[in-house]
């Protein structure tokens, strides 16, 4: 009897915790809506409709609805769009090559031997002075520093190092990757003082209790703890570096050619699709590589 009257008890009670668990496992999901819904609007739905544009037909006035395959055969099968691809990729590997020393050592130099807080974030933000002012403004400032009659050769000159003004400091390779260096280094720093910040000091004081010398330490113990940050890092300035044509414009003098700048006079001879299609093979690139830093190492406890 008693067996018969438990039974009811509880079967009245299970619907009620039944909802309570699905209403509460809905929070969630309402939670991510909001960035969901802005990231599908601003993000996924305009690279869906440049993957779709990328499949249609155009000529010298108008673009034609269509299911085509011609622009990514003319994308793929052109030696000059690979050559390009090649050159986009060289410069993306020497400015990283480059802002990953010159970040590293600017970010252990703020890390580790500045004492006080109040001075590290002085200097970082002496740092960060310059993107008070455009990438543009930035860029061109260097045009009268390394021009034939600029700074560096009159300097150069008068000292009587040169006889005559050096060609290839300005409108050459060289101009470009300086210019990149510059204006992509900060983000290359930001993300390894980060990581460097968070590394335990008693990690350090141990490895040289241990008897190991300084070179030890930096190899053994603090490069292995920052390369999430250089793996955050290297994804910001190679990202950046893909898809920079202003630069490459500006300073070769128009000698040299990247993907992006290639992308940039598809438009404006109103090639769109022949456009899109470039845009979506550099996007699978970029996301190539992106994929593969990120198998190489973990970067999901600095997010």
């Amino acid at each position: 009897m008693t067996v018969a009257l438990d039974q009811p008890a509880t079967t009245g009670i299970k619907p009620a915790r039944r909802r309570r668990v699905s209403v509460a496992g809905l929070v969630p999901y309402l939670q991510a809506a909001p960035l969901a819904l802005i990231l599908g609007a601003f993000l996924l739905l305009p690279i869906l409709m440049i993957a779709v544009v990328s499949f249609w037909d155009y000529d010298f006035a108008a673009m034609y609805p269509d299911f085509l395959t011609i622009n990514y055969a003319d994308t793929l099968g052109s030696w000059v769009t690979w050559k390009t691809y090649l050159n986009t990729l060289k410069y993306a590997a020497i400015v990283w090559a480059l802002t990953l020393f010159i970040g590293f050592w600017v970010a252990y130099f703020l890390a580790f031997h500045i004492r006080t807080t109040a001075m590290q974030m002085v200097l970082f933000l002496v740092c960060t002075v310059p993107f008070l002012t455009s990438n543009i403004i930035r860029m061109i400032s260097w045009i009268p520093v390394l021009g034939r009659n600029g700074l560096v050769n009159s300097t150069l000159v008068e000292i009587g190092l040169i006889p005559k003004p050096i060609e290839w400091l300005l409108y050459s390779e060289f101009a470009v990757v300086l210019a990149m260096v510059h204006l992509y280094t900060l983000f290359m720093v930001t993300p390894i003082f980060n990581t460097l910040m968070r590394i335990d000091k008693s990690l350090i004081e141990a490895a040289r209790d241990a008897g190991a010398s300084g070179w030890q330490v930096l190899w053994n113990v603090v490069i292995p703890l920052a390369k999430p940050g250089m793996a955050i890092g290297t994804i910001f300035v190679v990202t950046l570096v893909m898809a920079d044509f202003s630069t490459v414009q500006v300073m070769s003098g128009g000698q040299s050619a990247s993907v992006a700048l290639m992308m940039k006079n598809q438009m404006s001879l109103l090639q769109y699709p022949a456009a899109a299609a470039n845009a979506v093979v550099l996007l699978v690139l970029v996301l190539l590589m992106v994929a593969g830093i990120l198998r190489i190492v973990d970067i999901r406890k600095e997010l």
